[in-house]
């Protein structure tokens, strides 16, 4: 691949028609993980980290570092869309399944969406249906290594069908809802769903 399929979506017919099938309408491929966020990078201490599960459960659950980390590990790839046109493709997450989360609490049967929190007043709103789904994950890594604070270190979400933003970062909780409430980037026109295949990328 030479600098132009890099930066050109009009090049992407040149790919190989398999990775050229991956990438959404729109969307070029790159090899490197730009880094892409709104406000400075907040820098977590996991001794004093904590993940909330609130809103319409059962029993409200937080959990410490510590206790996060002793649930069931998992090991997916997937390819990752950014509504600003980049995808990078054949990404390996390490972290907890968005499943394995959710088994700790009992939600209510008027549940139909979450909102995720993350630090510095962050959030992400999410359908149930697109939420929990067997490829979803919490991530702590990406390719090997310990997510850096720039990507969401300690943890991250990973949706990898919806456009990446969706994906908080720093994530710290997720608070189940009846109703559908605006995430961070969809009270600012963002898409409330953001489908890259349909480019749902503004309300």
């Amino acid at each position: 691949m030479d600098f132009l399929d890099n930066i050109l979506p009009g090049r992407k017919k040149q790919l190989d028609p398999d990775i050229a099938s991956r990438i959404p309408p729109g969307q070029y491929r790159t090899e490197k993980w730009p880094v892409l966020h709104y406000g400075s990078v907040p820098r977590i201490n996991t001794e004093k980290w904590s993940f909330r599960i609130f809103g319409l459960v059962d029993q409200p659950v937080t959990l410490d570092w510590e206790q996060f980390m002793a649930l069931p590990k998992v090991t997916i790839q997937n390819d990752i869309h950014c509504v600003t046109r980049w995808s990078k493709l054949d990404n390996t997450w390490e972290g907890v399944a968005v499943r394995d989360v959710m088994k700790l609490v009992g939600l209510k049967p008027n549940v139909k969406y979450v909102l995720l929190h993350a630090a510095n007043a962050f959030t992400a709103n999410l359908s149930m249906e697109d939420f929990d789904r067997e490829e979803n994950l919490f991530a702590y890594k990406h390719d090997g290594e310990a997510l850096t604070p720039e990507h969401g270190y300690p943890l991250r979400l990973v949706v990898p069908h919806l456009y990446f933003w969706k994906s908080a970062k720093w994530i710290q909780g997720m608070e189940f809802l009846d109703r559908d409430r605006p995430g961070f980037w969809e009270s600012y026109g963002y898409h409330m769903h953001g489908d890259p295949w349909t480019e749902e990328r503004f309300g």
